[in-house]
């Protein structure tokens, strides 16, 4: 099996297709990189810039270059002797255009006798044989019928007819249109149909078919049916069997009955090619053995290095700040989590609980019982017979909440441990949608105490670690998978790397922030406490930062928390104190000024936690993915911000400069972190060895607090953590005041640390090494002041040939 030293993501769409990747692969390869990493390619919905809404299986999305394009893409990374890793789609399919997506066109067809039927997960008896479809407008409120007298059938460019409703078109089957030549209604025509149109808010109760989360737009397949799994994959295996891919990332395999046989068939029909789930772990929680995986696409990873920059003398302060945010108390985040995800599984997804309840008919208060599992279940799912300790300790978390569900859960325990047991299955489904949709996209936006931490895969209740536990961590991984990836910022991502590593510098200064809070509150109020630390705190994080992205942002921010408003009833009046807080950003010169002054107190922390973090993710165990863009500052907040258009000519120009012997300050322009991604990617895939075991470095002296290295095997990573408190040692103010953050050179200059690193020395193994960032040679007791004197953080390789 191949496998890569490093990964560079790149997302494929129209604007920017396969064959404009292949115009790209001389910078990567000049960047270091190792494989280039392809977002999912296959035909998807018109206009879709994810491509995560297959509507094809047989073929490459002729909006993304097409076969032709990947043909180009490939053989231009091969060439570059670079590798290939594509992201595929197993679980759903996108429907939002029923015209142009196969299957599901087929489905609403044929119905129960299309060829799709077993594709698809539906449940036909609860739905009376036909499929429910969630579109109907509001107009005369979720149950009336007057919605549909909007349909009308019209035919399409070929003249076959189809059912109309605003924009939607959908089949016609036959035989149900009259053929005496009397007038067509459009109501007796649906009714006749094998797909029912219904209010949309019909859906988190009522829907019949499994999809994505809660997204109707994308239904759920069964891959684990072999002939699905054949025809879903006929293309991906055409991939390699044509030599065009190296590897695949699988996305949601939670979503899947059968992961593990899933992953099994891939490996056959890849030829046991390099392969990575998108599969979030709860802390302490790891893979299932005997997985066919090389392990996780890396947000474990991103937890742990986020955390190892956080001061754990800063808890205390926000604690304080939140539980004053929130009236005096914040409730535990298992609390918060418990009432988010039973809000989801008795909303948004309760047609997904009552699917499983129609499973155990005899069980009384089985939809309850479900529910309450499944909110206090503490991972994502279980893939029994492995993690039932899981189950057993949410069950047993649900008899202590809720001891009047106690006879249906004893009744159902039996069946939801059995590996075999259909509702055991689907209930392993159905827990990790809960999960994302309550946590990631609910409490995450509640829980504003340092918003940081609040990253997919993270648990924001982990305020911190201290380096020995990271190491401990990364010696694991090293073990257990050393070809897992690691990342800092992917297309789901909340916020950008860069954003959290400046958001992590509140953490040296709690006093400082919650004065910051209270002043900008004052100008710009918002009657919603955390709310408005989060979206505050994304300002500072993200500055400077467009009007129109922060407006946007706002808005998701605020409806996902769905606290002051949400998607489904916006709340006018909160919404436009909401956008004015955005604009006083803008328009308010006290406001701007705050702000402004802040961040330059700052900026330099942030910049120096950006670079620690990049190269620390960059040379620890695993196989680092750069995310497209981040090699500069990487300042997106959550999708689709992160996935706007990448300038890479600039990046190109700099390089450039770069290679020609420039050594730029830590400013701006993010010009120092390109120096750090390119020397860091070039040293791991020229100089493999050096990254071939794990060993931690300690410093001593009275700034060893602030030191984080290790030794790869050859390969030494030496950087800065918490500079906000290490230049207040120096300068003797305790706070990121004064001259300290006011620079604009790197290491000394930018941090004011000079004077605490002056008497701490690390001990270097035996030998000389040259830092691949300045050139300086080091070796023995090397003083840190020598070591970060351009730089907060040095690479260093052994000297010689």
């Amino acid at each position: 099996m191949r496998t890569p030293q490093s990964t560079y993501r790149i997302q494929v769409r129209p604007s920017f297709d396969l064959h404009e990747v292949s115009r790209q692969v001389d910078y990567l390869r000049a960047l270091g990189a190792d494989w280039v990493y392809l977002s999912p390619l296959l035909a998807a919905e018109p206009g879709s810039d994810h491509g995560y809404d297959v509507i094809d299986h047989s073929r490459i999305d002729p909006g993304r270059g097409g076969a032709d394009g990947l043909a180009a893409a490939a053989g231009a990374a091969h060439d570059a002797g670079l590798g290939v890793l594509i992201d595929i789609v197993p679980n759903h399919v996108g429907t939002a255009t029923p015209a142009v997506s196969l299957w599901w066109w087929d489905l609403l067809l044929h119905g129960t006798d299309s060829r799709y039927a077993q594709a698809f997960d539906v449940d036909w008896e609860f739905g009376g044989g036909r499929v429910r479809i969630p579109v109907l407008g509001d107009d005369a409120g979720p149950r009336a019928g007057s919605e549909l007298e909007k349909l009308t059938v019209e035919p399409l460019d070929d003249g076959t007819p189809v059912l109309r409703y605003v924009d939607h078109r959908f089949p016609i089957a036959a035989g149900t249109l009259p053929d005496d030549g009397t007038e067509i209604d459009p109501l007796a025509v649906h009714a006749r149909q094998n797909y029912e149109l219904i209010n949309w808010r019909r859906a988190d109760d009522e829907l019949n078919y499994r999809r994505f989360f809660g997204v109707s737009t994308l239904a759920g397949i069964r891959v684990e049916v072999p002939w699905v799994f054949d025809e879903s994959h006929e293309e991906i295996v055409r991939w390699f069997a044509a030599g065009l891919a190296d590897g695949l990332r699988v996305d949601h395999p939670d979503g899947l009955r059968d992961p593990r046989g899933y992953l099994d068939r891939l490996g056959e029909v890849t030829g046991g090619a390099y392969v990575l789930v998108e599969k979030i772990l709860e802390p302490g929680e790891t893979l299932p053995a005997g997985w066919a995986t090389a392990g996780t696409t890396g947000y474990d990873a991103l937890a742990d290095i986020d955390r190892v920059l956080v001061d754990d003398a800063g808890r205390q302060g926000l604690d304080e700040l939140d539980a004053a945010l929130c009236g005096g108390t914040r409730d535990p985040w298992t609390e918060l989590i418990h009432g988010t995800k039973r809000t989801i599984a008795d909303g948004l997804l309760r047609s997904e609980v009552l699917r499983l309840a129609r499973l155990a008919p005899d069980v009384e208060d089985a939809a309850d019982a479900l529910a309450e599992v499944i909110a206090n279940f503490p991972v994502y799912r279980s893939y029994l017979p492995d993690g039932a300790h899981h189950l057993a300790e949410a069950v047993e978390e649900s008899l202590r909440r809720r001891p009047d569900l106690g006879d249906p859960l004893r009744a159902l325990v039996p069946r939801l441990s059995d590996p075999d047991d259909p509702l055991a299955l689907r209930f392993q489904q159905t827990s990790g949608m809960v999960m994302a949709k309550g946590v990631e996209d609910t409490a995450f936006y509640r829980y504003t105490r340092l918003t940081s931490l609040t990253e997919v895969g993270g648990d924001p209740s982990e305020f911190s670690i201290t380096p020995a536990e990271f190491h401990r961590r990364q010696l694991d991984r090293e073990q257990r998978t050393p070809a897992a990836m690691t990342t800092l910022s992917t297309h789901d991502t909340k916020r950008g790397e860069d954003v959290r590593a400046r958001i992590d510098v509140l953490s040296e200064l709690p006093g400082d922030w919650a004065d910051l809070l209270g002043e900008l509150s004052r100008r710009a109020p918002l009657p919603d406490g955390p709310l408005a630390n989060l979206l505050w705190q994304a300002v500072v994080g993200a500055w400077p930062i467009s009007r129109d992205r922060l407006h946007a942002y706002a808005e998701k921010a605020a409806r996902e928390a769905g606290n002051s408003t949400t998607w489904t009833a916006p709340d006018g009046e909160f919404e436009d104190a909401l956008h004015a807080l955005v604009d006083s950003c803008f328009d308010d010169r006290e406001v701007a000024g705050l702000l402004t002054g802040f961040v330059g107190r700052i900026a330099q922390f942030g910049w120096s936690n950006s670079l620690s973090a990049k190269l620390i993710q960059l040379t620890a165990p695993g196989v680092p993915d750069v995310y497209q863009g981040s090699e500069l500052w990487e300042t997106s907040l959550v999708d689709p911000d992160n996935r706007r258009a990448v300038d890479f000519a600039a990046r190109r120009a700099l390089l450039a400069e770069i290679d020609s012997g420039r050594r730029p300050p830590v400013d701006e322009t993010g010009a120092a972190k390109l120096l750090v991604v390119s020397r860091a990617l070039q040293l791991r895939r020229d100089r493999p060895e050096l990254f071939s075991g794990y060993r931690a470095l300690s410093a001593e002296g009275p700034a060893r607090a602030h030191f984080l290295g290790f030794d790869r095997g050859g390969a030494l990573t030496l950087t800065t953590r918490l500079p906000a408190r290490l230049a207040g040692r120096a300068t003797g103010t305790g706070t990121a005041g004064g001259d300290a953050g006011t620079g604009t050179a790197g290491g000394d200059a930018g941090t004011g640390t000079a004077g605490a690193w002056s008497t701490t020395e690390v001990a270097l193994p035996s030998g000389s090494f040259v830092d691949v960032l300045t050139g300086r040679t080091h070796s023995g007791r090397a003083r840190l002041a020598e070591v970060f004197a351009q730089y907060p953080v040095a690479l260093l390789a052994p000297a010689g040939p």
